[in-house]
């Protein structure tokens, strides 16, 4: 894996996060934050839950292994989901677009939020940040879906590739 390659997996991540975040950004507060039974409870709290993974492998690759998850209360609505989102993204674009030349296949160590020691390569983390949104990102469009929103625009990876001309 090169660096070019997860620059675009980031490009694309962002993208469609963003189609999510629009989306989530035209339903009622009540409908955002109904009990709906699914793995995180809410559509607040399943976006939220995608932006601290994001946020503690973030912290991971600089070193820093958190053992205590965010709260989901830190993030009352969408645009504060976004605004901090925002920030997180300068972060990550910039810890990626650094990564020079084999910096992508070394290895990092960590704590899981277990404690439990770990250790992945640079590239597979970022893969796995990329794909682990991707996944809750489909459950966040059934659930819009349930409460009677509109769903987000697609978020397929192919039509991110076609829109761009790669």
């Amino acid at each position: 894996m090169v660096r070019e390659e997860l620059l675009h997996l980031i490009d694309y991540h962002y993208w469609a996060r963003d189609r999510m975040l629009a989306a989530l950004g035209l339903l009622p507060q009540d409908l955002y934050e109904k009990p709906l039974g699914s793995s995180f409870g809410s559509i607040r709290d399943t976006a939220v839950h995608i932006y601290a993974a994001e946020w503690i492998w973030l912290e991971r690759w600089n070193g820093v292994s958190p053992a205590v998850p965010l709260e989901v209360e830190e993030f009352p609505d969408v645009a504060s989901l976004r605004a901090r989102w925002s920030g997180l993204e300068a972060r990550v674009r910039a810890y990626v677009g650094a990564l020079e030349g084999d910096r992508v296949n070394e290895r990092v160590a960590y704590r899981n939020m277990a404690g439990v020691a770990a250790e992945s390569s640079r590239w597979t983390m970022i893969q796995h940040v990329v794909n682990h949104a991707s996944y809750h990102r489909g459950q966040v469009t059934t659930m819009v879906r349930q409460v009677g929103g509109k769903a987000p625009a697609t978020q397929d990876l192919i039509a991110y590739y076609r829109e761009r001309g790669l």
